[in-house]
């Protein structure tokens, strides 16, 4: 037996899905044409997180008018990946300065 998604709840799920994938779809462009790594981190972040909340948002609709009952395990998903995605470009930008500092740091001769 399948059960059929009605038009009021097709509508607002299909249109988060491309939502979710046209933001998920520019972050990937900004990562393939900014020119530093620094600008190159961040496009991607910003893509991923409001493209995942778009994508979720249209799963938890979907699977509760399917259901009928509320599906709210894709909250859990949604925060690890709004935790993780920002700690993870903290760290490889905070990596990439110490890097940079270090490489300047080489270049320069030491005082007499």
């Amino acid at each position: 037996m399948t059960a059929e998604l009605p038009w009021i709840a097709a509508v607002p799920v299909a249109l988060l899905l491309l939502i979710g994938a046209g933001l998920t779809l520019v972050g990937s462009f900004g990562l393939l044409r900014l020119r530093s790594f620094y600008e190159r981190v961040h496009a991607p972040t910003l893509g991923t997180s409001y493209g995942m909340g778009c994508t979720l948002l249209a799963s938890m609709i979907f699977f509760s008018v399917l259901q009928g009952r509320f599906v709210i395990h894709e909250i859990v998903i949604g925060f690890l990946i709004l935790v993780t995605t920002p700690v993870t470009l903290m760290l490889l930008a905070r990596a990439s300065l110490h890097r940079d500092r270090l490489e300047k740091n080489e270049q320069v001769p030491p005082p007499r």
